[in-house]
């Protein structure tokens, strides 16, 4: 099934202007659901409430207002705001190429598909190339309804993505968030850490073997209700222990390994009623003529 484009826009890399249709990378697939009135089953619907006055306001009723202070604003009619957007170029205006690892994960905040449009396909292909071949990564400016977003052109594949990303005043600082001084790691537990993670390591990431389990879980128990059936409620885990983190790791090692050995050799055999006789005989006669053990 062919992609349909949800909007357009222009590169601009030096004096080349490179055609695009944007497309959606990403779309949730988590379940959603809805306020209804418990006695009727009806869905509800949200009104804008003024505690002031006491009363229910329509939408053409309000104006926007900026709070500059706690429980004081500023109000902006339409043409107000009008005059404080962005020029309406719907251009991506490149500043800057910086090396992939330049740009943390962090800082990305939503993903798109470019795609070339009419009369663009060279010119993309070039400047995705170019950058690929490079190993580098566009940084610009993109005007679109009225704002400026920064953004991040990426090669993808054959093509192109367009990353947009955060200001760096939107970014907290890591610096915040308390991890301890002082804590000592020896080396018994930093290569327990590292056979381990070892043990973990893939070649490459495969999406498709991770699943959002509670969603499934929604949209199966959804089925069942409207069939008539009830949910049965699932048993919870018990809460992991607290115990030292050598022998956690040490276990955590152990238990792969032995997952890794079942895989490989399959289910064992059960012990058949005979043979488990024929061991505790052994064992008797063994204590009696007073020999090792099995």
């Amino acid at each position: 099934m062919v992609a349909r484009a949800t909007g357009s826009t222009t590169i601009c890399f030096g004096l080349v202007s490179i055609p695009v249709k944007i497309y959606t990378a990403t779309q949730s697939q988590s379940v959603s659901f809805n306020t209804l009135h418990q006695e009727c089953g009806t869905r509800v619907k949200q009104q804008l409430y003024c505690p002031t006055d006491d009363k229910v306001v329509e939408r053409d009723e309000t104006i926007k207002g900026y709070e500059f202070a706690k429980g004081q604003f500023v109000t902006f009619g339409n043409e107000e705001l009008r005059l404080l957007e962005s020029e309406r170029t719907n251009t991506i205006d490149i500043v800057e190429f910086v090396p992939t690892t330049a740009i943390d994960f962090i800082q990305i905040d939503k993903t798109q598909y470019l795609g070339p449009d009419k009369g663009g396909a060279k010119a993309y292909s070039l400047l995705s190339s170019a950058m690929r071949n490079t190993e580098l990564v566009a940084i610009g400016r993109y005007k679109a309804r009225g704002k400026s977003y920064v953004v991040m052109l990426r090669p993808f594949k054959k093509g192109l993505v367009l990353h947009h990303l955060f200001y760096a005043d939107e970014v907290r600082s890591f610096d915040d968030v308390e991890i301890g001084d002082d804590i000592r790691v020896s080396e018994a537990e930093q290569g327990l850490a590292e056979k381990l993670i070892d043990q973990l390591k893939s070649d490459e990431f495969d999406a498709e073997q991770y699943r959002d389990e509670y969603s499934d879980r929604v949209r199966n128990a959804a089925e069942e209700k409207s069939r008539g059936m009830e949910i049965v409620a699932s048993q919870e885990a018990p809460p992991a222990q607290i115990i030292d983190l050598f022998e956690a790791l040490k276990q955590s090692l152990e238990s792969k390994a032995v997952t890794d050995r079942a895989l490989v050799k399959g289910p064992r055999k059960a012990e058949t009623q005979e043979a488990k006789e024929a061991k505790e005989i052994k064992r008797s006669t063994k204590k009696k003529t007073g020999t090792g053990g099995d």
